[in-house]
């Protein structure tokens, strides 16, 4: 008998149903590419939406058409896109939106859809850019003071349209849309 030292051997390989032995990039599901001209077309077919007050179907538009196979700079586009939209509607006109839009069909995907373009807006706003910064001032007790008043105040306007959004999305679709979104490797 051959000496072998077991405690080397990788069992992982051994059993077909290992992640070892799969790929992971079947998890994923395919996504058709998507360009950046193609964003440019549908948000200005949204913006046109709004513009003549169809808030709810520009929301619905924005949704409904998420580029998962665009590159950054699109998916920044539709992000803009999106925040824009959840800016212009009323608070009061929230909740029965996100009923209508949860009632229909394709409305929980919809809405799961809506939850990763907060959390991707709240991650965006809660950046320090580059020019807040330059502006750190130290202070006397050894903490840096952030200057944001230079033309960073619209972040924290941002940020509250999204929390407030956040608020009424959990009421009407319930913590299992973070859980769902939060699960999903399809990012916007």
């Amino acid at each position: 008998m051959a000496n072998i030292n077991w405690r080397t051997i990788n069992v992982d390989l051994l059993d077909p149903e290992s992640p070892a032995n799969f790929s992971t990039t079947t998890l994923a599901p395919a996504v058709p590419p998507v360009s950046a001209s193609e964003v440019q077309n549908l948000a200005s077919n949204i913006k046109q939406l709004l513009r003549g007050r169809d808030s709810e179907g520009a929301l619905r538009g924005a949704l409904e058409n998420p580029p998962y196979g665009g590159d950054a700079p699109a998916k920044e586009v539709h992000l803009a896109t999106v925040v824009e939209i959840l800016q212009s509607i009323k608070q009061s006109d929230m909740s029965p939106m996100l009923s209508r839009i949860y009632g229909s069909d394709g409305g929980v995907e919809a809405l799961d859809v809506l939850m990763k373009y907060l959390y991707k807006g709240m991650s965006h706003t809660s950046q320090p850019s580059s020019a807040s910064s330059r502006s750190m001032s130290p202070q006397q007790t050894g903490f840096s003071q952030i200057h944001s008043r230079s033309g960073g105040e619209g972040g924290g306007q941002a940020m509250s349209v999204l929390l407030s959004w956040h608020e009424k999305l959990v009421e009407i679709a319930g913590p299992g849309s973070i859980v769902r979104v939060m699960s999903d490797r399809r990012t916007v």
